[in-house]
């Protein structure tokens, strides 16, 4: 089964620092109020967090990869 793992898309986000309220075991932020990933996998019981993150992102910035797949 592929992991997923949350990617940020830099150009688009504005650091409103709602990811790392929603998913604080993946991201935190940095002095200026943008996320820093972790890296890891997505643990099944944190997804549905990081789906939410993903969604609730004022800036839609946020969005999860499938880790291992074929490219």
């Amino acid at each position: 089964m592929d992991q997923q793992q949350i990617d940020i898309d830099w150009t688009a986000c504005q650091g409103h620092g709602l990811c790392a309220e929603l998913l604080p075991d993946h991201i935190t932020l940095d002095e200026w109020g943008y996320p820093l990933v972790d890296g890891s996998p997505i643990s099944p019981r944190a997804l549905k967090r990081a789906r939410k993150a993903a969604s609730d992102c004022p800036a839609l910035a946020l969005k999860l990869t499938v880790t291992g797949a074929p490219r």
